[in-house]
């Protein structure tokens, strides 16, 4: 949803300060006729018209010479729902509370400024024109999202067609071997000389050597469960072993694996959703955890209709990506001026400047 900074921005639409007495509510509905003597009385049910107040605002009003009581800006439901939808379309109850108290403080702050001449000078006329462009950037935004989501079945089918590969859904049994058997170093002795009270020391940390032997140890332990996984041994009862090899204590994972999807798996891991049913993988190994061996059990494709709103979705993400690459990028910026660029992944954002947002990314607040 769009942040509530945007409000004083967007308020010029409404008529500014209508001094108008509050508009009566409409009379309540009658209660309604009790059928048995233990029957309770419905509450009685208040309608707001398009035209009844919604917000009253004392001792607020455009014309100077009105005082007292007579000072009043009435805000019919009409005026506040055409700021609300423009806003956010579809606000809860809860936000348009909010964005009333904002709307009413902000009513009152931007005439006292105005009065203080704040709405006049270069400061106010640059902001506002800042303002606006990023206004029409993020109403450009909203209608290149709607122009990206209209998707249609045969876009969709199509896709389906290409990709029917990345619709392929497994069950499987996954074995993780450690990358290295947990090395228990000796205690070290305390050294000649030393203090009476210092009867031990630190245990001394393991040498490249042991480094070494501790991973090869398990990379033969890994290919010794694989031979033995692709005979048909159970294998959870295989990933025990290996975290006894691998001299971890605590209970070993479940291999079970359901619903794995190729782009649900790590790059160098998808090839396993080639595999047929039965059959066991090649150990693959990551140097950061240790190694994997898969079996694969069962295999589906998932049906056109299953899977429409994913690619529906996933179709509209991209086309909207596609036509926002356009606006970014081919940018030369003084780094004498601006200075270097600490993280060019994620550049820094100004403060008080928002990137478009898509509807409904931001309350009001």
């Amino acid at each position: 949803m769009r942040s509530l900074c945007l409000v004083c921005l967007l308020l010029a639409g409404l008529a500014f300060g209508q001094a108008a007495p509050p508009a009566t509510p409409p009379a309540a509905a009658a209660k309604a006729e009790q059928t048995a003597p233990t029957a309770p009385e419905k509450a009685p049910e208040i309608k707001v018209g398009p035209d009844d107040t919604v917000i009253t605002l004392k001792g607020f009003c455009a014309d100077a010479t009105q005082t007292g009581d007579a000072c009043k800006t009435a805000i019919t439901r009409a005026q506040f729902e055409k700021l609300a939808e423009a806003l956010q379309p579809g606000m809860s109850p809860a936000v348009r509370r909010q964005l009333a108290s904002a709307y009413t403080r902000m009513l009152r702050m931007s005439a006292v400024a105005e009065k203080r001449g704040l709405n006049k000078g270069p400061v106010f006329e640059e902001k506002m024109d800042f303002a606006r462009m990023q206004i029409l950037s993020q109403e450009l935004s909203h209608a290149l999202q709607e122009d990206s989501g209209k998707v249609t079945d045969g876009d969709i089918e199509d896709y389906y067609k290409k990709n029917e590969a990345s619709y392929e859904q497994a069950t499987m049994a996954r074995i993780f071997v450690p990358r290295a058997k947990q090395i228990v170093p000796p205690v070290a002795k305390p050294k000649a000389g030393a203090a009476a009270s210092a009867k031990t020391s630190a245990p001394e940390p393991p040498t490249e050597a042991q480094k070494k032997a501790a991973e090869e140890a398990m990379t033969k332990v890994a290919a010794n469960l694989r031979a033995r996984a692709a005979t048909g041994e159970d294998p959870d009862k295989l990933q025990k072993e290996a975290y006894v090899a691998a001299g971890l204590s605590g209970t070993a994972p479940s291999t079970k694996m359901e619903k794995v999807r190729r782009n649900t798996l790590p790059a160098n891991h998808q090839a396993v959703m080639d595999l047929k049913p039965g059959e066991v993988s090649e150990v693959i190994s990551d140097t950061n955890s240790g190694s994997y061996i898969y079996k694969l059990v069962s295999k589906e494709t998932l049906s056109l209709e299953t899977v429409k709103p994913e690619i529906q979705k996933m179709i509209s993400s991209q086309r909207y990506r596609d036509s926002m690459q356009g606006f970014q990028g081919n940018v030369d910026l003084n780094d004498a001026y601006f200075g270097p660029v600490k993280n060019p992944a994620m550049p820094p954002v100004p403060r008080g400047v928002r990137p478009p947002a898509p509807k409904g990314e931001n309350d009001p607040d």
